[in-house]
Order: structure tokens, then sequence, then C-alpha cells
């Protein structure tokens, strides 16, 4: 089962078309989100942004979805939101970009597909990782160094919250796309 992205070892071939997709849809994505937020934070703080990242992000990936036939989500292993907690195929996809980029990987780069068996369909599926920007420390940094704001509303909204910590170009989290064949 193996997941490496620059050259897959699944029993299975991606689909013709399934991998340039998968790679168009994960570059397209998080650069709308980034933009997003990056009006809210401009426009109203860190604070005023993450009910825009709670709201919008889900929004955006449900429109993601229905614009190109993909399923379109976010995980992470320190997951902020109760939804983003990955499944077995995600989590191994996480731990292994976590093991790349300790090893001098650029988080930007890493990337992984296979196809799978579901449910007796086989689908493929494709993670791409997503680097913490210097932006986001300013909800997800450390927590000594987030605002008041920040941390009251992240209380409020969060309170099993795991997602904090970060530092620029470290994995966040990742990408998650999925299609049957």
């Amino acid at each position: 089962m193996g997941m490496d992205g620059a050259s897959p070892t699944a029993p299975v071939a991606a689909p013709p078309g399934y991998l340039d997709q998968a790679r168009n849809l994960a570059a397209t994505v998080p650069a709308n989100l980034l933009a997003v937020l990056t009006d809210e934070l401009n426009r109203s703080g860190p604070a005023g942004a993450i009910e825009v990242c709670r709201e919008k992000a889900p929004q955006m990936a449900r429109a993601a979805s229905e614009r190109s036939g993909w399923n379109v989500r976010r995980a992470s292993l320190r997951n902020r939101n109760p939804k983003g907690v990955p499944d077995a195929w995600e989590r191994a996809a996480l731990e292994r970009f976590d093991t790349q980029a300790a090893a001098g990987a650029a988080a930007p780069t890493l990337e992984t597909w296979q196809v799978v068996d579901e449910g007796g369909r086989q689908v493929f599926r494709y993670a791409k990782a997503l680097p913490t920007q210097a932006l986001c420390v300013q909800c997800h940094g450390s927590v000594d160094k987030l605002s008041e704001p920040v941390k009251a509303k992240l209380q409020a909204l969060y309170p099993a919250d795991r997602a904090t910590g970060y530092q620029p170009g470290q994995i966040r989290g990742a990408l998650f796309l999925k299609k049957p064949i």
C-alpha cells in the first residue's frame, strides 16, 4: 500500500487525468481560502478571521466538491474543528508528511495518492500537505503569543482545540480529495 506521491506503488495506477485534476484542485482551494482569510484579517483582525475560517472553509470545500465532482476536505493530526479528524488513510498520509518534513522535505511539495477499495468500489485518494503560512500563526501559533481576543474566541468556539503551537512552514494538516473511479 505505497503512498509515495513521486512514484506511486499502489497496485492500480491513477486513472487518466485524475492526478492532474487533483493537483489543480489542491492548488486552487487553499489559495482561495488564503485570499478570503487575508481580506478578513485586514478587515477585522485575527479574532474575526476565526469566524471566517470556521464558516467559509467548509463552505468553500463543499462548493469545490459540488463544482468538481471530487470529495474535498481538510484534516489534521492536531485538529481544531471536530470534523477535521483524519480517517485511517488520511492519518497515514499526515504521518508520512511529518516524517518527510522532519527528514528535510519542503512541506509545500508533499503529496501522495493511491487507488483504494472502499466498500467494494475503487476510489482514487489524493492528499496535499498544507504548510502553516506566516499569517496562520496569529491563530495557530504558540498559545503564549496569541492575542487575548484570539484565545477567548478559540475557547468559546473550540474548547477542545488542538491546533496551536505551529510555526510557519510546519505542516498544519492536509487537503484530502477522493473520487470514485
